[in-house]
């Protein structure tokens, strides 16, 4: 039987990166994607083996999707997982905010999801194979100054449940992994009010889990076949919080939020 075959979006940092060399070091077929070609070359630069695909593709035009499924299928036949992981954050006070700004978000986090996710489904059909979105915290708790970005997480959870439900006959699985704080340059590259990167991260990158750990967390996921994936005693905290004591929740998460470096709302 041929190898299993596995795409990542946002492969080329972050979780993405760490995901591909996770699937690449198990014995995967491993696509990666992402917009920038000269940093997925530098992904695989040092690796002994050649398992592994490199296509250039912008997840917010539906034709560059369409074009990596047929891309990944020419090259070995068939598609087990799709990981939907490309994203983009942004950090403003929604006042502030230009509406631009909040549509890019969702233009990357949740129609990138859904232009993959489409063109990939008749594959993922014929192989009984698994879908999986990389969500957020933010999507079970709107954070403050993160309004497009946890606007554009609760719609990509929202989507992954009906489409679950939707394939509970089918054989395709779906995954909703939510990492929680990740030590990854999402920060560094958030958008802010008027649509430029923030720059340096606001918050301490070295308390957080490594993408590494966020890597080898959702590969024994996707094996298991599980349904959904909250990491972090802080993230399970929080959804747990936010569905008894939401009011309470709502002051809790307003101060933890506020003591960020060069906090928007104080």
């Amino acid at each position: 039987m041929s190898k299993k075959v596995v795409i990542v979006t946002g492969a080329s940092s972050g979780i993405g990166k760490a995901l591909s060399l996770e699937y690449i070091n198990k014995e995967y077929n491993v696509v990666l994607a992402a917009r920038n070609l000269e940093k997925l070359q530098n992904v695989v630069k040092d690796l002994p083996t050649t398992n592994y695909l490199l296509v250039q593709t912008d997840v917010t035009q539906d034709d560059q999707c369409q074009a990596l499924m047929n891309t990944t299928i020419e090259k070995f036949g068939r598609l087990d997982v799709l990981i939907n992981n490309a994203g983009i954050s942004m950090r403003a006070l929604f006042k502030d905010l230009q509406v631009d700004v909040l549509k890019q978000v969702m233009e990357v986090n949740f129609w990138g999801m859904v232009y993959c996710t489409k063109a990939a489904m008749p594959h993922l059909l014929a192989s009984k194979g698994t879908v999986v979105g990389i969500s957020s915290i933010a999507g079970y708790r709107g954070l403050p100054g993160r309004t497009g970005y946890s606007a554009s997480k609760f719609a990509m959870n929202g989507f992954l449940e009906a489409l679950r439900t939707e394939n509970l006959k089918t054989g395709v699985n779906v995954l909703t992994a939510s990492p929680g704080f990740t030590a990854s340059a999402i920060r560094e590259k958030a958008l802010s009010a008027d649509g430029s990167n923030q720059g340096e991260s606001p918050r301490d990158e070295g308390k957080m889990m490594t993408a590494e750990e966020v890597a080898q967390h959702i590969f024994k996921a996707v094996e298991k076949r599980k349904r959904t994936l909250i990491l972090t005693r802080q993230g399970k905290l929080t959804v747990f919080l936010n569905k008894w004591m939401p009011g309470k929740l709502d002051n809790m998460v307003f101060n933890h939020m506020a003591k960020e470096d060069d906090s928007p709302f104080k």
